[in-house]
């Protein structure tokens, strides 16, 4: 039986991991942790995403854990309503948009991995740290020793060591000039409990919020910080930040459905980090080797498609790969390449359209994922 070797425990490499298992493949994750824990704040997962999950079985958990948001809101930080877009069911999708906790998502697929693929199936403290290709395969050097398999894919994340195996030399982070500040707070959801609010201030901070489950609310605050451009020097990821510091960006914001001071001062922790991408590559892998999700192409979070994405990436890489075998890779990447691109620079006009431009924005964002959901390969 082929056996692909998954660099990363991610929630890419875990869904790749269960979507070649229901192909009929065998898969190996290599991570890098002494211990995966549930670890991070909220993401969303785009209906496309739920759809392959849904797909893999894990619909029903997947839906017990998460809030599905049937609208978003625009407001300005004094409290105007802008307007409101349907998500999900409610836009007429054939599947929910669900938010969630990142780390109960990941712990979900762990648990899915190891009861359908073996107890070792994922092996913790065996970070990639470089491979060997040959005719016969690929060997994966990690930090427990070598592990042989029959193709390599690099789903180690936006530093991903596989990436710059395979394209060394400048692939610099873009920072788009923002300071993301992210916590998630044990309050009572906002309005009906369903829906995700954006706030815009005139100053160019703006807030995302919205429920994750379990009576808690994720919030993730944009500042500008600096000029756009490649980011110089090392990027600190989940740097801790103050409450206070946080508060002082909406100490003049008011929202009679919203209380500032809880949603930020009552989050158990709070983390900063630099809002970054990377240009797109013209190819991902080589020979045995490829790449995907954030080490395939990493982006900027304001579409809410960076995870949803990677779903999507293992979803067409396993029918590439039963159609085609190991030939497969490349196929896998013509469908893939072009399609990711366009999330990229979706995400980029996403990010810097102003409140005016917001809904015109947003629904041309919102039309090109469709696209890709109709558009990507499936078996």
């Amino acid at each position: 039986m082929t056996q692909l070797l998954i660099a990363g425990g991610g929630i890419g490499g875990l869904t790749t991991a269960l979507t070649l298992h229901a192909r009929g493949f065998d898969a190996l994750v290599l991570e890098r942790a002494h211990d995966l824990q549930p670890l991070g704040v909220g993401i969303n997962l785009l209906p496309h995403a739920v759809r392959e999950l849904t797909e893999l079985g894990l619909g029903d958990e997947l839906t017990a854990m998460a809030v599905a948001p049937s609208a978003i809101r625009f407001y300005t930080h004094g409290g105007e309503l802008l307007f409101t877009e349907p998500r999900g069911l409610a836009a007429g999708d054939a599947y929910p948009q669900l938010s969630v906790h990142r780390g109960r998502l990941q712990m979900m697929l762990l648990g899915a991995v190891r009861e359908r693929l073996g107890a070792d199936s994922v092996r913790t403290d065996s970070g990639v740290t470089g491979f060997r290709q040959s005719a016969d395969g690929v060997v994966a050097d990690t930090a427990a020793g070598p592990v042989v398999g029959d193709a390599l894919v690099g789903a180690d994340g936006i530093g991903s060591v596989v990436r710059a195996a395979l394209h060394p030399g400048h692939d610099p982070l873009m920072w788009s000039g923002i300071t993301m500040y992210r916590g998630a707070s044990d309050i009572t959801p906002f309005l009906d409990g369903h829906t995700m609010a954006i706030v815009k201030a005139d100053n160019g901070v703006d807030l995302i919020t919205y429920p994750i489950g379990g009576a808690r609310v994720n919030w993730v605050l944009q500042v500008p910080s600096g000029q756009p451009g490649p980011l110089h020097g090392d990027a600190t990821w989940n740097a801790p930040a103050a409450a206070d510091d946080v508060l002082s960006q909406v100490a003049d914001w008011h929202l009679d459905w919203l209380d500032m001071d809880a949603l930020i001062g009552r989050s158990p922790a709070l983390f900063s980090y630099p809002m970054v991408d990377k240009d797109p590559l013209s190819h991902w892998g080589d020979g045995l080797v490829t790449l995907l999700g954030d080490a395939a192409h990493p982006m900027y979070p304001v579409g809410a498609n960076g995870a949803s994405q990677s779903i999507v990436d293992a979803r067409v890489l396993a029918d590439e790969l039963a159609a085609h075998g190991l030939a497969g890779l490349r196929s896998y990447e013509t469908a893939r390449c072009a399609e990711t691109a366009d999330v990229i620079a979706a995400n980029r006009e996403m990010h810097v359209a102003g409140a005016s431009r917001a809904p015109e924005a947003l629904a041309r964002v919102t039309d090109r994922y469709r696209t890709e959901t109709a558009t990507s390969t499936r078996s």
